[in-house]
C-alpha cells in the first residue's frame, strides 16, 4: 500500500527560499502551456504529448530535461483524473451546464500547485537531514528538514517521486512511500462503528466519542457569519470546517485522524487484531436528510477513510454493513419497531425490554451484521496468514 511522509523544508536564505518560488511557478506555467496543447489536439496520452511540447516547455520555461518531463506526466496524470472524475459524475450528469463548464476549458494548474521531483532531481540525505533538489537558479545543496520520527522511519524505505508543496509561505517536501501490507488476522467477531451527528462514532463495547465541542463551536461561529454578511460581500470562510479538519494533536494531525486512531486503537490488543464493522455511509446519508445543514457538519466518508487507511496498516480487516433499521432493531432479540428508539440517546426494546443507550445498540447491530456477511461469503474476504 501506499502512504506518504512530509518532511518541512527550511532555506537558509532568501535565494534559496525565491529560487523554490520561482521553480514552481515556471514548472506550473509550463504545464497550463502543455495543458493547452493537451487540450486543443487531444493529446492527453504521456507519450505524444512529450513528442508536441517536450522542446518548447525546455526552451521556453527555463527547464531541465526531466522537469519538463516530470511536467508533462503532470499534466497527464491531472486529466486522467479529471476523466475518472467525469465517469464517477463529480461533475454532475451528462449534459448538465456544470460538466459543459468543465469539459469545454483545458486543465489549469495555480503557480503554487505542487511539483513532482524524481530521484534525479532530489536528493535525500537522512544522516544530515538535508537536501539538494534542481531549481531553475541552479542546483541547490544542504537545504535542511525536519519532520517526525515516523516519518523518518518510512522515509528510509521510500523510492521515486516526492512533491514539492507551497503553503502559507513555507515548504514542505511530500514523499510517496510504497510499503508491504500487512497480512490480516482472520474474524474472531467484530468490533461495531456507529457513525452519527451527535456521537460522531460510537463502538460495540460501548466507546462513545462525541462531537459536541466541534458542533457547539461551528453553530457559534454559523450565527456569527450571519450577523456579518452583508448584501454584496464575500461570505466569510467556515472556521469551524478548518477546526474540524485541523484541531491538532501533534505536528500532522486532524480530528478525524484522531478518531480513527481510536477506532483502530479500539480494535487491536496485544496479540489480536479485531476486525472492524462500519456503516456504508452512501446508504445511511438518505435516513438524515432532515438533518442535512447539521449533516454536512462532519465528513463522514472523510472519518470513514482515515478509519479504513489505518486499519489496512495494522493488518485489521474492515467490513462495510448496509445501516439501515440499526437504531430500530434490537441487538439482544432483534425485534424491529420504530418505537423501540425513545429519544435520541435511549433504545428501549419492545418485546424484550432491555435497555442500551441507541447507539450501542446500532453499533452492535452493525458488528453482528459484519459477522454475519463474512461467514455467508457476502464481502471480499482480504488475505489472511
Amino acid at each position: 500500500m501506499k502512504i506518504t511522509a512530509q518532511v518541512k523544508l527550511l532555506p537558509a536564505s532568501a535565494h534559496d527560499a525565491d529560487a523554490l518560488v520561482a521553480t514552481l511557478r515556471a514548472c506550473n506555467r509550463a504545464a497550463n502551456a502543455a495543458s493547452q496543447v493537451a487540450f486543443a489536439k487531444d493529446l492527453k496520452r504521456r507519450n505524444v504529448l512529450q513528442e508536441a511540447v517536450y522542446h518548447r516547455i525546455k526552451a521556453d520555461f527555463d527547464l531541465g530535461a526531466q522537469a519538463a518531463v516530470r511536467t508533462v506526466k503532470k499534466v497527464c496524470d491531472a486529466y486522467a483524473t479529471f476523466k475518472a472524475n467525469l465517469r464517477a459524475g463529480n461533475y454532475g450528469p451528462e449534459g448538465s451546464k456544470r460538466r459543459i463548464r468543465a469539459e469545454s476549458k483545458p486543465v489549469r494548474f495555480r503557480e503554487t500547485s505542487a511539483q513532482p521531483f524524481d530521484d534525479r532531481m532530489l536528493t535525500w540525505n537522512l544522516d544530515t537531514r538535508t537536501v539538494s533538489v534542481w531549481t531553475v537558479a541552479g542546483r541547490l545543496k544542504g537545504i535542511p528538514f525536519v519532520c517526525s520520527p515516523e516519518a523518518m522511519r518510512l522515509l528510509a524505505q521510500r523510492k521515486g517521486e516526492s512533491d514539492l508543496v507551497m503553503r502559507d509561505g513555507m515548504f514542505f517536501l511530500i514523499a510517496t512511500i510504497d510499503i508491504p501490507e500487512p497480512e490480516v488476522s482472520g474474524p474472531d467477531g467484530f468490533l461495531g462503528v456507529d457513525l452519527g451527528i451527535v456521537n460522531i462514532a460510537t463502538t460495540s463495547d460501548g466507546r462513545i466519542m462525541s462531537s459536541r465541542q466541534v458542533n457547539r463551536y461551528r453553530q457559534r461561529k454559523r450565527d456569527l457569519r450571519g450577523t456579518l454578511v452583508f448584501p454584496g460581500r464575500d461570505p466569510l470562510p467556515d472556521t469551524g470546517q478548518v477546526f474540524q479538519t485541523d484541531t491538532p494533536r501533534g505536528a500532522f494531525s486532524s480530528m478525524h485522524e484522531l478518531l480513527g486512531d481510536d477506532v483502530v486503537a479500539l480494535g487491536g490488543v496485544p496479540g489480536f487484531l479485531a476486525p472492524l464493522a462500519l456503516e456504508d455511509t452512501s446508504r445511511a446519508f438518505g435516513a438524515l436528510l432532515l438533518e442535512l445543514a447539521r449533516l454536512h457538519s462532519w465528513a463522514f466518508a472523510q472519518l470513514g477513510a482515515f478509519v479504513e487507511y489505518k486499519a489496512r496498516r495494522a493488518g485489521v480487516a474492515v467490513v462495510h454493513v448496509d445501516p439501515r433499521n440499526t437504531s430500530r432493531q434490537c441487538s439482544e432479540c432483534w425485534h424491529t419497531h420504530r418505537t423501540n428508539r425513545v429519544t435520541q440517546a435511549r433504545f428501549v426494546c419492545r418485546s424484550c425490554g432491555i435497555v442500551l443507550h441507541a447507539d450501542h445498540n446500532g453499533s452492535r447491530n452493525i458488528a453482528h451484521r459484519a459477522d454475519a456477511a463474512w461467514q455467508r461469503g457476502a464481502v471480499n474476504h482480504p488475505r489472511t496468514p
